[in-house]
This record gives structure tokens, sequence and C-alpha cells, in this order.
């Protein structure tokens, strides 16, 4: 079941992405800023656990970003993560955002979800919020 997150899953939220940010595949997120964004994070749960997550981060009126995508390395390869981008994808356009955006080193998956390569540099919103800061900066 894929549902909105709630304030007492944010250790179990970033729990399941700990891991791909000590590896450096992912940004981490603190509990405050899960917090602050709650209505924009969504998780996958199976019999009454978290098994992954995603959020959206707006950048206007028209542009979201789909991120900090993770499944429980137990359940991957069950479809959930297609799953989680579909729904991010459908609260996204619920929210009125006609373009929605991912930074990714899963390529494939995210291609398997409609999406299209661009370089990054097509979205000057996205670059200015977060790129100038972030430690990947120079090996996105």
């Amino acid at each position: 079941m894929i549902r909105h997150a709630t304030l007492d899953e944010i250790a179990q939220i970033r729990a399941l992405f700990e891991d791909e940010v000590r590896a450096g595949r992912m940004l981490p997120r603190s509990d405050e800023d899960i917090r602050a964004t709650l209505g924009d994070w969504l998780v996958a749960e199976k019999v009454g656990q978290i098994v992954g997550c995603v959020s959206l981060v707006h950048f206007n009126a028209d542009l979201c970003e789909v991120r900090s995508l993770a499944v429980h390395p137990t359940y991957r390869g069950n479809g959930i993560a297609g799953n989680l981008i579909e729904a991010a994808l459908e609260l996204a356009h619920a929210q009125g955002r006609n373009r929605v955006l991912t930074l990714t080193r899963g390529v494939h998956l995210f291609e398997q979800c409609g999406f299209q390569q661009e370089a990054v540099a097509n979205f000057p919103d996205k670059v200015w919020k977060d790129c100038a800061l972030c430690p990947f900066r120079h090996a996105c």
C-alpha cells in the first residue's frame, strides 16, 4: 500500500536510506527536513512495516522533483520503487505540477516510468536551489 507518511514514521523513513547516504548514493535528509515537508512524502507499507519512501520537492508552480526514493533491500525487485514513482507523479500532477524531474543514478528505472534524460542545466530553478550546495555537484 502506498500512502502519505506520518510524523511517527520519520525515523523509519530516514533508516530506509541511511545505507545509501553512507555509500554516497543519496543525499541525507534530516528529521527536520522531512517533518517540514511531510505532506510531500509517500511511503510503501507491507504488513505494517515501512518498506519504501519517496518525496517531492517543489521549485515553482510548474516544476517539482521526485527524490529520496528508497526501498528496503529485502523488498527490492518487487515493483515497489516503480509504484512509488508513479504515486509521486500522481501527487505532483494533483498539486498542479506539469513538469517533474529527478537526478538519479537509477536512470533505467526512471526511464521505465516515462522519464527522459535531459541536462540538469535545463532546470535552472533546481540548479539555483540545490546544486550549488550539493556535495555531488562535480560528479552528478
